[in-house]
């Protein structure tokens, strides 16, 4: 009989002294992305700007293609069409931002919010496969990996199992990081929907880290490091399932951690630079405009217009307009026209997320 995914928790010792190594590193870079991430005076300039890469990333790993650019001005509610890709991509944002609202404060994830970020990414209330013949295929020879538990009772079943495992920290003593590990495995094994489970499992991993504290935002985000080494995470999955390989799995995860980390800290830290620099800039030239709400707008999203800036600011549209022109003026945004309205693009912020 082929593999199949089992109760948690795990019946064998996992934190092998390589892993354990592993995840000393992991929590040391996790640590300095959340004190980094505390610095930023307002916290959607790194919530609104960074689900967008992850959905993005996330997307591309089920080859869900978008630019940067049509996705930032997608979030800038044009009335231009947008794209079937794009609108994927930003269900994903949606869900994302969903999903942080749902446990920020609460720190626990259950079932129904997973059925409610999975809805989000796939606009509709599906729910849990009812239906048999799910099989997970090579993309390139069509052949069946592995088949997912295939009853309606089984899914149920695991999924309740992996809701307690999730939030009940008596089940299993393990290190959090490698928790999130193979909360992963079980879940894209599981496999409990239709679709949209890489994206949603995805998901989990981050919501997970902000309900053990290990973050305070959504900050850390694996599908670019997937995405670099998509044919080692499929293949180290199946290991697991194969084999019983875990180490290599969560060596596999745990690096990733680490690399998304390194890369994040110095994304923030030129974040934060880029903001100093304006704000001696426009504090210094435009001394009548300067405000840290004027700031913080500018960095929200890399484009922003003139009613963006009114309702932020509390001015009317023709002081907002007067404010965003002196900005043209000094170097510090871009005037551009989509459709029939004018935007204004922070390019040096935008800069930064297509490096």
């Amino acid at each position: 009989m082929t593999w199949q995914p089992s109760e948690l928790p795990l019946n064998t010792d996992i934190e092998t002294k390589a892993v354990l190594k592993k995840t000393a590193l992991a929590h040391r870079y996790l640590a300095e992305l959340k004190g980094i991430a505390a610095t930023i005076p307002n916290e959607q300039i790194l919530i609104n700007t960074l689900t967008l890469q992850e959905a993005r990333d996330s997307s591309a790993v089920e080859n869900i293609i978008t630019t940067q650019d049509a996705l930032f001005k997608a979030e800038l509610q044009t009335e231009l069409l947008m794209d079937v890709a794009t609108k994927e991509v930003q269900n994903y944002a949606y869900a994302l931002r969903t999903g942080f609202k749902l446990v920020r404060h609460r720190k626990i994830l259950t079932l129904n919010d997973i059925k409610q970020i999975q809805a989000e990414l796939e606009g509709n209330n599906a729910g849990f496969r009812k239906q048999l013949g799910t099989a997970l295929k090579n993309a390139a020879t069509g052949e069946i990996v592995y088949t997912p538990p295939q009853q309606p009772e089984k899914i149920e079943k695991l999924m309740n199992n992996l809701e307690q495992y999730i939030n009940n920290d008596e089940l299993s003593d393990i290190d959090p990081l490698i928790k999130m590990a193979v909360i992963h495995h079980q879940f894209e094994s599981i496999h409990p929907f239709y679709d949209g489970n890489g994206r949603t499992g995805r998901i989990i991993n981050v919501l997970y880290l902000v309900c053990k504290d290990l973050l305070q935002l959504p900050l850390l985000y694996l599908s670019k490091y997937i995405i670099d080494n998509k044919e080692h995470y499929y293949n180290y999955l199946q290991k697991v399932r194969d084999v019983g390989d875990w180490e290599q799995w969560l060596l596999f995860m745990l690096n990733g951690i680490i690399e998304i980390a390194k890369k994040t800290i110095v994304l923030i830290q030129n974040i934060k630079q880029l903001m100093q620099n304006y704000k001696h800039n426009i504090r210094n030239k435009l001394p009548k405009i300067y405000s840290q709400d004027l700031l913080n707008n500018l960095f929200k999203h890399p484009y922003t217009k003139i009613d963006f800036l009114s309702r932020d600011l509390q001015v009317s549209r023709m002081t907002a307009t007067k404010y965003l022109d002196s900005l043209v003026n000094l170097g510090v945004l871009e005037k551009h026209k989509i459709g029939r309205s004018n935007y204004y693009l922070n390019n040096r912020l935008y800069q930064l997320f297509i490096a």
